[in-house]
Parts: structure tokens; sequence; C-alpha cells
């Protein structure tokens, strides 16, 4: 579990977070959603402790983030796994060494552990045999599957991503979703996702919390959606034609 406990976040004059309350369970797929600028890149970095707060606090289970050392944060760090919008994978490094970077910064563990490792975790991402390859040598959708990898190498209790299907195609993305989710529930791991894939909501979104102009707009389901009277969940959720028709056949009035 991991709780935003009345976050603000200003940057001089720009208060991009506003009082943010919100608890991201355990074993469940979070998301943060919202339009462009309404705060939603600031939450995840100041969850992951990338950024301070200006005011509030970050609690993992009983842990206040904002509150420890230089060595308890690095001790943190070891529960958590990141898996970033870009990829962030290293060219000059095989899909193995990509890997294995965080055994290698923060264990000591000997190289046939750290390779036995490696390869459970490309076998968990259904890429089992790639190790020697270079990320140009793979597609967008197996470098994704790459970094959730190594995201769960050190075998994470918090998992972040922050767009996790940004430059895939619908299948793949749809596959990505299904690989967290799975992961999520298999290893019990607190899950906060970053998205603007209406898809991720709707197929993923156990646990949702909608941002807007840096204040908590709504919280709920993806059950609850469909039936929400929430105007600015509304206007983020249909704002196209093809999901108001959507809504309106699961309604019954189309």
């Amino acid at each position: 579990m991991i709780r935003a406990e009345n976050i603000f976040k200003s940057f001089g004059d720009n208060h991009v977070l506003k009082g943010i309350d919100f608890t991201f369970e355990t074993g469940k797929t979070n998301l943060i959603i919202g339009k462009s600028g309404a705060g939603k890149t600031v939450l995840l970095k100041i969850l992951v402790g990338l950024m301070n707060p200006s005011e509030g606090h970050v609690w993992y289970h009983d842990r206040d983030l904002t509150q420890m050392s230089k060595e308890e944060t690095r001790e943190l760090r070891m529960d958590v796994g990141m898996l970033f919008q870009g990829n962030a994978l290293f060219d000059s490094m095989t899909v193995e060494e990509n890997i294995r970077f965080p055994l290698d910064m923060f264990t000591n563990r000997k190289l046939k552990e750290k390779v036995e490792r490696v390869n459970y975790c490309l076998e968990e991402v259904s890429l089992g045999g790639i190790n020697k390859k270079f990320p140009s040598e793979i597609s967008g959708g197996m470098q994704k599957r790459v970094g959730i990898a190594r995201a769960i190498v050190l075998e994470p209790k918090y998992l972040f991503c922050d767009e996790p299907n940004s430059g895939l195609d619908p299948k793949t993305a749809i596959k990505i979703d299904e690989l967290i989710s799975e992961i999520t529930k298999q290893h019990n791991i607190t899950t906060v996702i970053n998205t603007h894939d209406m898809n991720s909501v709707m197929e993923i979104g156990e646990k949702i919390c909608l941002l807007d102009a840096g204040k908590l707009a709504w919280e709920g389901g993806k059950e609850e959606v469909m039936n929400t009277t929430n105007k600015t969940l509304e206007d983020f959720i249909f704002a196209s034609p093809f999901l108001q028709r959507l809504r309106a056949r699961a309604l019954g009035s189309d």
C-alpha cells in the first residue's frame, strides 16, 4: 500500500498539485489519469521519491518517504521497480545486461545467480532466449517487455509505470496491460500506472485516480466509469464519439 497524504507541489507561483489524498492498493493496478497539465507526472515523481512535495507525506505502508534519510531511501528503492515511458534501455548493452543492471547496482550476487534471475524474468515476460540481442534488434513491444523484466528483476513490492503503452499499436498495448496486471496479481505488487490510454482504464483500472487542475476530481474502479455522473470524468473519458456511442449502448439508450 502507498498513500498520498495532502500532497501539494508548487513551482514558484505555479501550483501543480493542490492537496492530493489517495491510497494505492496492494495487489491492484492503480491508475493515475487526467488531461495534459493535470499534474500526473509530478505526482508520480513525488510518489517515487524523484521530487519532494511542497507539503504533505507519502507513506509506503508505515514508512514516510518524505522523512527518510538517504540510506533509508536507498533501501526503499530496492523494493521499487520503474517502467519508463521511453523504455530507457541502454543501446550499447544486450538485453541480458540491461535487465541485469539493477542487480549489478544494488546486489552482491554472483554472476551465475544474476543470470538465473534475468532468465526467470525473461520467461515471465515471454521473451526467453533473447539474452544476447541488443535493443535495436527487437521490436518496440519487445523492448517494453524487456523494460518490465528489468523493473521486476529485484522482486519489487512496488511497481511504477509511466505511460507504458506510449508508442505501441493497440494490439501490443493490450498485451502490455495484461502482462502488467498478471505480474501485479501474481507477485502481490502495489502497481501505479500513469496513463492516457482509455483501453487501460476500462480493462485493468481497478483503482483510478482522476486529476484535474492539480486536484483529485474523482476516484473509483472501471466498473463505475460507465455509470458516472461526475462531469469531469465524463468529459475526459467520453471525449471521442466512439466512446460516447459505446457508453450509450452499455446503458441501453442506443
